[in-house]
């Protein structure tokens, strides 16, 4: 039910037009980057938020940038407050002024109508580099952030409507791979001007003050289907701890705790972490609030229109400056949308799951990836790229069905794309080997975690850095309802180096440099299963083992299914019976 002054037909109007706006922003990008990352990966997203600065939609995009778009945009708004004039354009990516990590660079655009700010447009990508020691940003060494690459607090690239050719060149001189740099700026650039196009039109259809109406009501009515999610839910105090593990930091495992108090339609979350770390998996605060708000939304699971409208009910405590997931400069931080992002988002999941065990889902397979960058002998060019192909994990399970296969990581939330391998080999100098989903990856459980993927590249000419972050490789992904996997080799992430002859795997973190010849294998986790897999319908299990998801040996021993005949996949049934009953 809208409120009494707006009309139902011009708000779904309304609504339509900010929602294709988004979505052409968004398509503005993928066609006119240049990188690999932007193009084919999808790793960007776009928002729009009103003048106040409050989001007014976001885009179906990437978690770890959506949440954090919120804080951001009202940090970058009071550091101009009083000099924001129309046709001035905001380059930030600071994560102390709220961005998520500094690889990830955002433009905002302030809209104005008849010499009023009402809106700003907003892009986000993930650059292939931001300078740094380290070709693609993330630096395992890094004891500081200084070491990781350009820190860019809110600064304007346009005045007026006039580029600052001398900001821009000075910013992209400090880039490695600058056209695709430069390309990739452009393409921010072209969308943020695309969804303010939009939005001048919308303004002069309808009006100001009914698109201002029209928008008030989209934000109360998130608002509702929140409040209405949140009163539903016992009165009282959740806890949800999870494990974020050693990944070569040498500190040990750490636990990461949400706690979340309901009271009515009032929800409070509360993090509590360690203190930060001389290593890239710090999270600023503003980055936190991406895997806060992901965890939420799991268990929330509501219809759209998604908007800041959602939180206006919802309260956040980070704990403490200098701790893990609010850390202070000069932490390093790099790895942090993934690492602890993704341990946060579970600590909040299984606080809503204490809750309400029926409405929460199984745990996304954590990233585990890779950068690579060399010279690339073809154009007389360097190369630089972050590989999301190598980071596509499985989908944890929910109540009714099975994850999904090579939809993560959990960061990601389904939003990141692989890109055709054929595209990666054309635009860099190298073979892609295997790209496939992996046996018995997917987490057991009555129904099954998605399957994760192995990702094998070599070199083609010259040597090649390859840099690998995340973690995931010790731990397997969480399930949900009791699920839990007896196999746990295949349901963790790793990297396998093939030189010579031999094969080594490698757990931690590593800057390692690759000849031609030689075989670099990531590979991923799969997703968190749900309920008792022994639960599972023996049908169920046995069309897996035909479709190469579950093995003989995984249906037996995570499935408590008995084969007998491998060749034929014959199923003992009173033997899997005694199994399943043991």
């Amino acid at each position: 039910m809208t409120t009494s002054h707006v009309d139902p037909i011009t708000l779904s109007v309304v609504r339509g037009v900010l929602e294709t706006t988004q979505r052409e922003m968004t398509l503005a990008l993928e066609k006119t980057a240049r990188s690999s990352v932007f193009n084919l990966a999808h790793d960007y997203s776009t928002a729009l938020f009103n003048h106040t600065p409050e989001m007014i939609l976001q885009g179906q995009d990437i978690p770890i940038h959506l949440g954090s778009l919120i804080p951001a945009m009202k940090a970058v708004s009071d550091f101009f407050d009083g000099d924001i004039n129309e046709g001035d354009l905001i380059l930030h990516n600071d994560p102390d002024y709220a961005g998520s990590h500094i690889i990830d660079t955002c433009m905002y655009y302030p809209v104005f109508y008849k010499g009023e700010l009402v809106f700003w447009t907003v892009c986000k990508g993930h650059l292939t580099d931001i300078g740094g020691p380290v070709p693609a940003g993330y630096n395992p060494e890094a004891r500081e952030i200084y070491a990781e690459g350009l820190r860019i607090p809110p600064v304007k690239i346009w005045d007026r409507g006039v580029a600052r050719h001398d900001v821009l060149n000075l910013l992209l001189t400090n880039m490695r791979a600058r056209r695709d740099q430069e390309g990739d700026f452009n393409a921010l650039i072209g969308a943020c001007q695309v969804g303010a196009r939009n939005l001048v039109a919308l303004m002069d259809k309808y009006g100001k003050d009914v698109v201002q109406d029209c928008i008030e009501e989209l934000l109360a009515m998130a608002n509702r289907h929140m409040d209405g999610l949140i009163v539903q839910v016992p009165d009282g105090t959740y806890t949800g701890t999870a494990i974020l593990e050693d990944a070569g930091h040498g500190f040990g495992d750490f636990e990461i705790t949400a706690t979340v108090t309901i009271n009515g339609e009032r929800c409070h979350i509360a993090i509590s972490s360690p203190p930060q770390v001389p290593y890239f998996i710090n999270s600023y605060e503003g980055n936190s609030y991406s895997g806060v708000y992901l965890g939420l939304m799991m268990f929330a699971q509501l219809p759209p229109p998604y908007n800041e409208g959602l939180y206006r009910n919802v309260t956040v405590d980070m704990g403490p400056k200098g701790t893990l997931c609010n850390a202070k400069p000069p932490a390093p931080h790099m790895n942090c949308t993934t690492t602890p992002m993704e341990t946060l988002t579970d600590a909040v999941r299984l606080a809503f799951e204490q809750a309400a065990p029926a409405k929460v889902s199984a745990s996304w397979g954590h990233a585990n990836g890779c950068n690579i960058a060399g010279w690339d002998n073809r154009h007389d060019e360097e190369f630089v790229t972050m590989v999301l192909a190598s980071i596509i994990s499985g989908a944890g399970a929910t109540a009714t069905q099975d994850g999904w296969h090579a939809c993560g990581p959990q960061c990601c939330f389904g939003a990141l794309t692989s890109g055709d391998i054929e595209m990666l080999e054309h635009s860099y100098p190298i073979v892609i080997h295997e790209y496939g989903l992996i046996t018995d990856s997917g987490g057991a459980g009555r129904f099954r975690g998605g399957s994760g993927t192995r990702w094998e590249v070599e070199p083609l000419s010259g040597e090649m850095t390859l840099v690998t972050f995340g973690e995931g490789r010790r731990i397997p992904a969480m399930g949900a309802a009791g699920a839990q996997s007896a196999l746990t080799a295949k349901k963790v992430g790793r990297l396998e180096l093939s030189r010579n002859g031999a094969t080594q795997i490698l757990t931690d973190n590593v800057i390692e440099t690759l000849h031609p010849g030689e075989r670099a294998a990531n590979i991923s986790p799969g997703g968190g299963g749900h309920g008792n897999p022994f639960e599972r319908d023996v049908v169920r299990v046995l069309e897996d083992v035909r479709n190469g998801i579950v093995s003989v040996e995984g249906a037996q021993h995570d499935y408590g299914v008995i084969i007998t005949d491998a060749e034929n996949l014959t199923v003992d049934h009173e033997a899997t019976a005694r199994a399943r009953q043991a």
